[in-house]
């Protein structure tokens, strides 16, 4: 049985004006004078779902969840055609960051991520680590070219027949090139039609590389088309330019993290995001605990949500 805490709602949201037209979707959630705690979502382009603030303490933590710049219910949406993403890029969401935490009277917080969530917070606190009074990472990534493709070309070894449907998503010209790029001109390009179909393909690759461990269930979000639309443009966008990171700078700089107590949460049987990543991160960040759940794929599994609990309230003092 899980171990999260009962659903609640925010007891206060808005739309913060971060400039170049962009407004971000915020909430809080707890109490208005516990530990502040911010949450990133996955994707990029995923936005933030109720489950994530069940995982802290409601009597314990200032729960602070937002959609990225173009996700969820922050605006202009990246599901309208014409939203550019000229003004999304990681260094626009480590200063937006930045924007919300001086907007809500926060000193430091607490950083969870998940997923792409992992790489932004640890671009994040990286930059700013006297923000950062812990990190808990599920599922982590640094977004490295090797990452990219590994995912989009060397998982093909592990779903070949589906991965081959993939590749030939793209125009026979750049099936041997990036194929992150190559869909991210599709989804941009002036034909309808063309963006709508790359982004089934783009998301029913999304839910087949990380099918790897029993009972997966495919994502019913994808069934959705303007969220498909949204998360494909957006990650293809991320992917395309790898995250407009110099490759291999997260674990470069990961000594600046030390003094920051860390839980890196890693299912073995993730190889969307192999365990090698944190591992590596945790050789280079002593003060980080690395969890394996044997059983688990990306995300973590059934066990991801008490060991995710146990950390919180861990660094709550409980």
């Amino acid at each position: 049985m899980s171990a999260r805490y009962p659903a609640i709602g925010p007891y206060d949201h808005g739309l913060l004006d971060v400039g170049d037209g962009q407004r971000l979707y915020w909430e809080t959630c707890g109490q208005a004078d516990g530990k502040p705690a911010v949450v990133l979502h996955g994707g990029p382009g995923s936005g933030c779902s109720p489950g994530l603030r069940r995982y802290f303490d409601p009597a314990a933590y200032r729960i602070v969840l937002f959609d990225q710049r173009g996700a969820g219910r922050s605006l202009p949406s990246a599901g309208d055609p014409g939203t550019s993403l000229a003004a999304n890029t990681t260094g626009h969401l480590l200063a937006d960051l930045e924007r919300l935490r001086q907007h809500l009277g926060i000193g430091r917080w607490l950083v969870y991520g998940q997923s792409w969530g992992t790489t932004l917070a640890l671009a994040y606190a990286e930059r700013h680590p006297d923000r950062v009074s812990e990190l808990i990472l599920l599922s982590t990534s640094t977004t490295t070219a090797r990452e990219i493709e590994w995912i989009t070309r060397d998982m093909g070894r592990v779903f070949p027949a589906e991965w081959a449907r993939f590749r030939d998503g793209v125009p026979p010209a750049e099936r041997d090139g990036n194929l992150a790029a190559a869909y991210h001109r599709l989804l941009e390009g002036p034909d309808r039609a063309a963006s709508e179909q790359a982004a089934r393909d783009w998301c029913a690759w999304e839910d087949t590389h990380v099918a790897t461990h029993p009972g997966f269930e495919p994502s019913s979000r994808y069934d959705d088309p303007r969220f498909r639309l949204c998360f494909a443009r957006i990650v293809t966008h991320y992917w395309a330019h790898h995250a407009w990171l110099d490759d291999g700078t997260l674990l470069r700089q990961a000594p600046r993290l030390a003094g920051i107590p860390g839980a890196l949460i890693h299912g073995r049987l993730d190889i969307s995001s192999p365990a090698d990543i944190p591992w590596q991160l945790a050789q280079a960040w002593p003060d980080a605990e690395l969890t394996i759940i044997d059983e688990a794929g990306h995300g973590g599994g059934v066990s991801a949500p008490d060991l995710i609990v146990a950390a919180t309230d861990r660094f709550a003092g409980r």
